[in-house]
């Protein structure tokens, strides 16, 4: 089944029903699908053809559903870019994506002018039979380079089903949504799902904690996605305690884990918080902690979903015994095809997709998750990896050596610090430091601190023991 043809059966069946709010302007479902004819249409016009790559740079709005839905009637694919990057890398991912057309709201009007698209690679068309693809979402590699999860529409539609496991989403439903939707946890957690299933959401452009409230007192949603820095920026908002949640039979958590703290400030107040595990290469929805389960497995990231295996394995590839840490390898038929441009990408081994996460399975077969075996930073939800500016640093001719990695933060989870050592007789300043990212990086991923060293913990082989590093520095903060 086509993935549009969702959007074309509610707009037969529930026809009047509204499927989108946006800036106090409803959409009906047959609005919406009229809409996404004509988008057909005209995208036709532009020269999308089977297999073509188009983006979407801008903030969250009702054309990025319109768009996936038009692309998915097309057998073409939709690339939704992460507008808080700089110019400079979203241009290398359009051009590793090959794409032939950028789309983009009134504010990312002037950027999208300035870039350029493919005159070579856009057309090439893939070739998977009736599973076509239909988004592809970048995430950035431990290497610095950027990768592609290529997802197919039956992918998105297992995604749903899952989903609809894990919220019991009916037709009355309805969604707040908040987070950014370039990422899969604002278009696929519950977004996509909540339509799949007949329901209503509203779309907040960006996330703002003042508005998010104020958007669930005058809307009344039913649920919403959060990451732990918007849940913190929610509860200590000065209007948390004042705002009528009531409407919220639950509220999902993602991205990392959920310091417990967070979790029972929403308990207090009658909203069950509910968990999410996945990654952007797996739909995400894998593993999730259910409404009935929220209060008596609080900070668990749930079991595994409906039509997803789940191993927990050790270096060596040997699945560890119950209660024991191990990495998390899944199979389901909502993990992406492929990382693109990359078939064979060691990720995938004999079908398992490898997350690079830790994590424990009790008892009761609920995953509690225990950290990353890589040194990725998440910071306010959003992923960082520290290769990509150590890449930078390594080229500064005053820097000897350098490392990067993430501190624990009350406000971000997580936040990034450079630790140097300069090369004899340099004079750098932490300004100097700073003005190499400028124009290079995305400022979120920026170091909050540069920290200068006389030398850095290393193997025999040289390699930086970051963990030792960490240890340093918290020393230090003391």
């Amino acid at each position: 089944m086509n993935f549009a043809n969702i959007i074309r059966r509610h707009a037969e069946d529930s026809a009047d029903n509204t499927a989108l709010l946006f800036g106090g302007q409803a959409t009906s479902y047959q609005q919406l699908w009229q809409q996404i004819e004509a988008a057909t249409s005209t995208l036709v016009k532009k020269g999308v053809k089977p297999g073509s790559r188009v983006a979407w740079l801008g903030l969250n709005d009702p054309q990025i559903i319109v768009l996936l839905f038009a692309l998915a009637r097309l057998g073409a694919i939709l690339l939704p870019l992460n507008y808080r990057l700089a110019a400079a890398e979203i241009q290398a991912i359009l051009d590793h994506a090959g794409a032939s057309l950028l789309l983009a709201d009134p504010t990312h009007q002037p950027m999208a002018d300035a870039l350029k698209m493919s005159a070579t690679v856009a057309t090439v068309e893939t070739d998977f039979g009736d599973d076509k693809p239909v988004l592809l979402v970048y995430t950035s590699g431990t290497t610095g380079k950027p990768k592609g999860a290529l997802h197919t529409q039956a992918g998105l539609l297992a995604n749903c089903v899952a989903s609809q496991d894990a919220h019991e989403f009916t037709p009355h439903d309805h969604i707040l949504t908040a987070l950014p939707m370039f990422h899969v946890g604002g278009l696929c957690i519950q977004t996509l799902p909540a339509l799949y299933a007949g329901a209503q959401v509203t779309i907040q452009p960006r996330f703002e904690p003042g508005e998010w409230l104020r958007q669930v007192q005058a809307h009344r949603p039913t649920m919403s996605v959060l990451v732990p820095a918007t849940l913190r920026a929610v509860i200590t908002h000065p209007e948390f305690a004042s705002t009528d949640l009531s409407s919220l039979r639950l509220l999902n958590a993602g991205s990392s884990p959920v310091p417990l703290s967070l979790i029972e400030a929403f308990h207090q107040r009658g909203v069950p918080v509910c968990q999410v595990y996945g990654a952007t290469e797996t739909g995400p929805v894998s593993i999730y902690l259910q409404r009935h389960d929220a209060m008596r497995k609080a900070g668990s990231a749930g079991r595994a979903g409906v039509n997803v295996a789940v191993r927990l394995m050790d270096p060596s590839g040997v699945e560890v015994a119950p209660g024991q840490v191990g990495e998390i390898w899944l199979r389901a038929p909502n993990v992406m095809r492929e990382y693109w441009r990359d078939p064979g990408n060691p990720s995938f081994q004999s079908g398992w997709f490898h997350t690079g996460d830790l994590a424990r399975c009790d008892e009761d077969g609920f995953y509690w998750v225990a950290g990353r075996s890589k040194d990725m930073v998440i910071s306010g939800g959003e992923n960082i990896y520290p290769a990509e500016l150590e890449n930078i640093l390594a080229d500064c001719p005053q820097i000897a050596e350098s490392a990067v990695l993430g501190m624990p933060d009350e406000r971000w989870g997580e936040v990034v610090v450079a630790v140097l050592v300069k090369q004899p007789g340099a004079t750098l300043t932490e300004q100097d430091v700073m003005d190499l990212f400028a124009g290079n990086i995305a400022r979120f991923k920026q170091p909050r601190r540069v920290v200068f060293m006389e030398t850095l913990p290393k193997t025999a082989l040289g390699k930086v023991l970051k963990p030792e590093l960490a240890r340093r520095l918290g020393q230090q903060d003391q």
